[in-house]
């Protein structure tokens, strides 16, 4: 697809001040972490406040539960298998890893902080990218964020790093620092904005918490749950190791906690440099995250979390369980935009990480390149107070899991109904009646009915339909009943 550049592509808005952007992204914290998410467990002041004081989404979904391909999404407005990349990227020293087959998003893409480069944004990236590596033995500088958009990048190189004394790049160097990594990359992100006061700018900050492994944590992310008895979710699944999806909760509230405080920081800092006025902030994750949820733990590469071990298939390696469940797709979504936003508002409208693209872009003022393709849609008219009649909330999500496992997995949701396939396996087929069970815990997919015989077929078709339209490389090896 031919992208046209011309100068009436990228002007901003002349009417009013061209407003900074300040884009927190956090990996893979889940919609219930937050107080302003229901969870009276969850230590939040931060983004609570933040929350009372923006526009909360309580349906928001990304469209691929793992890091790389959901971060692709993000980036370009578009489905994850569009660009090839259909699971996490391994780095190198992971086992995993091919030098010989170098994955990442293709260069030639179009972000949308190039758009808002070359629109005259100063951008900058602190933190995780995981969107190709460019440090393995015999790979190039061709995956690096500043050929995606960013001007400016310090952070994490690869896809895991430890929560404390990091290996970060600065400065096109990689090196060990001191500290903890949610601080190091707070500190960082602080610097940007008081180096780049004077001008617009879009600062992505891409937390790696509260990703595992979770501790160690600051001593006051960690005091508010030392004492509590952490509250599990779905206590009544079959064998399900209760002691252990304590313990491992409390340490990922904690980590959770670590990225609230840093929060707190960033909005300070804004307020301090007179930005807070002209300064949109949005504040997201990159996939949610289950803990015990039906019995498993992890995002869509999810394992179980029970007291027995679920043997290996000829598909799935021990313990395996891959997913498409809603707390593996669910995410928050808080967004402030002073003087636009009313506070408090409560957005139910479907919205996926691939609407981002066209969303930010219209809140900057800078119009979508002519050429590019988007899969999304922008929600600045809910923002503003306006009721749309003919807004879509159905979901479609993808995942082939290819890492450890195989399944090939591809499903629609509709607010009454949600069906998954694996194309891999169809025994591993779920159909959930989402507006009796919001928790996916009864699969109706072997009940013979004409209900629900005619609801798989019509999610079916539609499943099939989407795939077509995105071009899915999944068809060309299916044959269809």
């Amino acid at each position: 697809m031919q992208i046209i550049l011309c100068v009436c592509c990228f002007a901003l808005n002349a009417q009013s001040k061209t407003p900074n952007v300040l884009f927190i992204y956090t990996d893979d914290q889940a919609y219930w972490t937050l107080g302003a998410s229901g969870n009276s467990q969850a230590f939040t002041p931060h983004l609570d406040l933040l929350t009372k004081q923006s526009a909360f989404f309580e349906n928001a979904f990304v469209t691929t539960p793992v890091c790389s391909p959901s971060r692709v999404s993000l980036m370009t407005g578009q489905y994850a298998s569009e660009y090839g990349v259909l699971d996490f990227i391994a780095q190198p020293g992971h086992r995993l890893y091919d030098p010989n087959n170098p994955i990442g998003l293709d260069p030639d893409s179009f972000t949308f902080p190039e758009v808002l480069s070359l629109a005259g944004y100063k951008t900058g990236l602190v933190g995780k990218w995981h969107l190709g590596d460019w440090t393995g033995p015999g790979t190039d500088q061709r995956f690096h964020p500043t050929n995606q958009g960013y001007q400016y990048f310090m952070g994490i190189t690869g896809g895991g790093e430890s929560p404390i004394d990091p290996n970060l790049e600065e400065d096109g160097v990689v090196r060990k620092m001191q500290g903890l990594t949610v601080d190091i990359l707070t500190d960082r992100a602080l610097a940007f904005m008081e180096n780049n006061k004077e001008k617009p700018f879009l600062l992505s900050v891409h937390y790696r918490s509260p990703h595992s492994k979770w501790l160690p944590v600051a001593d006051e992310d960690w005091a508010p749950y030392k004492e509590q008895d952490m509250v599990v979710p779905h206590p009544d699944y079959p064998n399900l190791d209760i002691v252990k999806v304590k313990t491992k909760m409390k340490e990922y509230m904690a980590s959770s906690s670590g990225v609230d405080r840093s929060v707190g920081k960033l909005i300070k800092q804004l307020e301090d440099l007179g930005l807070s006025e002209n300064t949109i902030v949005i504040f997201t994750s990159d996939h949610g995250y289950n803990m015990g949820h039906n019995g498993i733990e992890h995002k869509g590469n999810g394992y179980w979390i029970t007291k027995e071990e679920h043997p290996a298939t000829e598909n799935l390696a021990t313990n395996s369980r891959p997913n498409l469940y809603d707390q593996s797709l669910h995410v928050p979504v808080i967004i402030r935009w002073p003087g636009v936003i009313k506070p408090g508002l409560r957005v139910k409208e479907t919205f996926t990480n691939m609407d981002w693209y066209p969303t930010v872009l219209e809140m900057a003022g800078a119009a979508i390149p002519v050429g590019k393709v988007l899969r999304g849609r922008s929600i600045v008219p809910i923002l503003k107070g306006e009721k749309l009649q003919n807004w879509d909330n159905d979901l479609y999500a993808e995942y082939s899991m290819i890492n450890y496992s195989t399944a090939l997995m591809r499903s629609y949701r509709t607010t009454e109904w949600k069906l998954t396939k694996d194309f891999k396996d169809t025994t591993r087929d779920e159909l959930y009646h989402l507006s009796k069970d919001p928790e996916e815990r009864i699969n109706l997919i072997g009940q013979n009915s004409n209900e629900i015989n005619e609801v798989i077929s019509e999610l079916t078709e539609k499943i099939y339909r989407k795939m077509k339209e995105i071009g899915d490389p999944l068809l060309k090896s299916i044959q269809r009943p």
